[in-house]
């Protein structure tokens, strides 16, 4: 067979991709642990890709699903989603009326003067969207760390280990809090201090070091649901950087 005849088998074979991990799962609902680097849903900020966690876990639990909020793309961790139109309704409802506690672990520049502080700042709504809405976002600083690595006039970097609690959804809100703050998120490309994310990329750390780590919320049959989602492989290699275990 021809190089050129392989090629062309390799590109029709169907990808198969390793299943994506739940971490909570009934009739009704799902979490699941996100990777870092997949596009939730195909949108306008998709540029053409064709790779979705949607069409993944349709594919993987063989029904339908309704996503009952977002991650960004290189953000991973705990999303929830419904398996009906009146669970995710009544799930959305739970969120907008602010029943539902998201936690995510972020690594950022500098280290924050107070170990609990609250960012009140107006943010739009993305690209096209560009009336202002109130977001609020807690913040708390768990850990700090220090590399060996010059940086604007002082011998070493600085970076702190946070937990971040947002109180509205708006678009990239945690990220654009941390640029607000002067204490830019590592990894983000669009928001964040390029000098730092290369200091992070030289030591073999190449994805934004935002995770969603908890979600609680009520569940629309009764009780409450508490999940929680471990860090991958590269978010925990940055931590090994300072000696750092997930709090």
């Amino acid at each position: 067979m021809s190089a050129a005849m392989e090629a062309i088998e390799a590109t029709d074979a169907e990808v198969v991709f390793e299943p994506l991990p739940l971490l909570y799962e009934d009739q009704w609902l799902a979490v699941v642990n996100k990777p870092a680097g997949l596009m939730v849903h195909d949108s306008k900020l998709a540029r053409g890709e064709d790779d979705f966690l949607a069409d993944r876990l349709r594919a993987q639990l063989g029904k339908p699903i309704f996503l009952v909020h977002r991650l960004d793309r290189a953000t991973s961790g705990c999303l929830l989603l419904a398996f009906d139109r009146d669970t995710a309704s009544a799930l959305g409802k739970a969120l907008m009326g602010g029943e539902v506690s998201k936690d995510y672990l972020a690594v950022c520049r500098g280290w924050p003067a107070e170990d609990a502080f609250t960012v009140d700042h107006d943010l739009d709504g993305g690209p096209g969207k560009p009336v202002k809405k109130p977001a609020i976002t807690h913040f708390q600083k768990l850990l700090t760390g220090e590399l060996p690595i010059p940086s604007n006039g002082f011998p070493t970097s600085r970076y702190a280990l946070l937990r971040c609690q947002p109180q509205t959804g708006r678009f990239r809100q945690i990220r654009r809090h941390l640029k607000h703050l002067f204490h830019h998120l590592i990894g983000d490309t669009s928001h964040g201090d390029g000098r730092h994310n290369r200091t992070f990329r030289m030591q073999g750390v190449h994805r934004m070091l935002l995770h969603a780590e908890r979600l609680a919320f009520p569940h629309p049959q009764g009780g409450r649901v508490d999940v929680s989602a471990p860090l991958d492989r590269e978010f925990g290699k940055a931590m090994d950087l300072f000696g750092w275990s997930q709090p």
